[in-house]
């Protein structure tokens, strides 16, 4: 993970757009964390995890749980 301040990304947008597409960057502001830039591939596997077996074993047909 890459911190830089808000002043830094305002100057070199471009950069930092093209380096957020392959690592997460911190983006602080006096000192304190303002926000996050983060790649796409990190957000959706970030879902697929909150998602995995959020659904009860009831909800399964029966044939799909004897497969496991």
């Amino acid at each position: 993970m890459c911190t830089i301040t808000a002043t830094e990304l305002k100057k070199n947008l471009g950069k930092y757009m093209q380096l957020g597409q392959t690592e997460e960057i911190e983006v602080t502001n006096r000192g304190k964390v303002v926000f996050y830039i983060t790649p796409e591939r990190i957000r959706l596997m970030d879902k697929v995890e909150k998602l995995f077996g959020c659904l009860p074993r009831e909800a399964y047909y029966d044939d799909d749980i004897d497969r496991e």
